[in-house]
């Protein structure tokens, strides 16, 4: 059966399309917003051919499709019209009625989703990097190394923009308005004038607009908060001045009221509200270290692979691409890993389990998928229909990601969570993080043939 045939099915199941107020996708799932939740057929998209698992989740309809999923996501998109809405339906998607915490996790995992090709291949370059340069492979000092880190280096600082353009597909706003908004926070005069401050604190902290409006000096550059929330204020504010504005004006004077607005919006609260929200994530996620390293490890070990299932993996995110901003490295992607690794264990005892060759087949795919970074087709193929391995997974990734954690294993950038990324660990925690590999997989794996017996499979 054809992607085409697959995507019409899929469709179907969740209602037809004129039930879709909103579809969008991360790494490995068809993420909709649906106008009644009543209409989806669980049972029939569950069978439809390369659909892994779905499941209705933080008032989403998730269906779990894979790393195939953005040429899905394409053929969806053509079928429903998504790159050709008009206003009246640009309106009948926006997120204004939903919970706070809903819209928050649908932000979250509609931005990231999209550009975590390019940061996680960033990540990758930067922990090569990072490795040659600790193996004393290539000299800290030299251009190549130069050229190479400016290579990776440039989709962090100019993160705002990247996260812009996804935001404002979210918020169903003009993409080109919403960079010129991460242009306003990434301008040099500001990011120039807040490396002074930091050099010399008893500088000013503030510009003034029209000698009454003060505004806050701060560096944006790989913030994430302050342009994800000041593009959703803009989306509101583009929304009213189309409103208000005479048709005969709409052209020309809607995107001047409404970047003019949205940029003193953003200068003045949303990006120094979200700045300080980023260090309040950061500092809640110390405190837990502050609290204990090891505690704060089986905390998050304990979970993540919880977090994976239910889809809100995506809010850990924001926390360690703060951390990266404000510390210069980051705890939580290597517990990320030790999860990830974990689930892999699980998945792999099973195929001690299996009953036929084909399920087999499915494990064995499902287990490399979570080695290489892609857990969903391990937890939603394999430990969901084995619940005591997914107990096991959690177990180890806990485990794991406490016995790191307390020999301070850390990354200085981001990086896909993978059995390939361990040469971002190379230098002085390239052993424990080795160690805990080892533990997640050999405990994950252990627990789980252990616990799940022959009536279970």
């Amino acid at each position: 059966m054809s992607k085409q045939e697959n995507i019409d099915k899929i469709i179907a199941g969740i209602g037809g399309k004129d039930n879709i107020k909103n579809a969008w996708h991360c790494m490995t799932r068809l993420r909709f917003d649906l106008d009644d939740q009543t209409k989806v057929n669980w049972d029939e998209i569950k069978q439809i051919p390369g659909v892994i698992g779905a499941q209705f989740q933080n008032d989403q309809c998730q269906i779990v499709i894979g790393t195939q999923v953005k040429s899905y996501f394409d053929i969806l998109a053509d079928k429903i019209g998504l790159h050709t809405l008009g206003n009246e339906q640009a309106k009948k998607i926006t997120p204004e009625r939903k919970g706070i915490i809903s819209l928050f996790m649908d932000t979250v995992s509609g931005v990231f989703g999209p550009i975590v090709p390019a940061i996680a291949g960033a990540g990758m370059i930067k922990g090569l990097l990072a490795g040659l340069i600790a193996l004393k492979v290539i000299p800290k000092t030299s251009d190549t190394v130069i050229i190479i880190d400016l290579i990776a280096s440039g989709v962090f600082y100019f993160l705002p923009f990247f996260l812009a353009v996804s935001a404002a597909k979210i918020f169903k706003t003009n993409e080109y308005l919403a960079a010129a908004i991460a242009a306003c926070l990434m301008f040099p005069t500001l990011v120039d004038a807040a490396k002074v401050l930091a050099s010399n604190p008893e500088a000013t902290s503030f510009y003034y607009f029209l000698d009454i409006i003060p505004i806050s000096i701060f560096n944006y550059s790989g913030s994430v908060i302050p342009i994800i929330f000041s593009v959703l204020v803009l989306s509101y504010i583009h929304r009213w001045v189309d409103k208000i504005m005479p048709n005969v004006l709409k052209t020309v004077f809607t995107p001047t009221v409404t970047l003019f607005i949205a940029g003193l919006v953003a200068l003045t609260i949303i990006g120094p509200i979200g700045i300080y929200l980023g260090k309040l994530l950061a500092l809640f996620v110390q405190s837990l270290f502050n609290i204990s390293s090891v505690f704060a490890g089986a905390i998050v070990g304990t979970i993540r692979p919880v977090a994976i299932l239910t889809g809100m993996h995506h809010a850990m995110t924001p926390i360690a691409l703060q951390n990266f901003a404000e510390q210069g490295y980051d705890m939580l992607m290597p517990m990320m890993f030790m999860a990830n690794m974990s689930i892999a264990g699980a998945a792999a005892a099973m195929y001690f389990k299996a009953k036929n060759k084909q399920e087999k087949t499915v494990i064995v795919s499902a287990a490399v998928s979570a080695l290489l970074g892609i857990t969903e087709p391990a937890l939603f193929g394999v430990l969901t229909k084995y619940k005591k391995a997914f107990i096991a997974a959690t177990v180890g990734s806990a485990f794991a990601s406490a016995f790191i954690a307390f020999f301070g294993v850390r990354l200085y950038g981001y990086i896909l969570s993978s059995i390939f990324s361990l040469p971002a660990y190379i230098g002085p925690y390239f052993v424990y993080a080795i160690l805990g590999v080892l533990i997640s997989l050999c405990l994950s794996f252990t627990v789980a043939y252990i616990l799940v017996g022959k009536k279970d499979a």
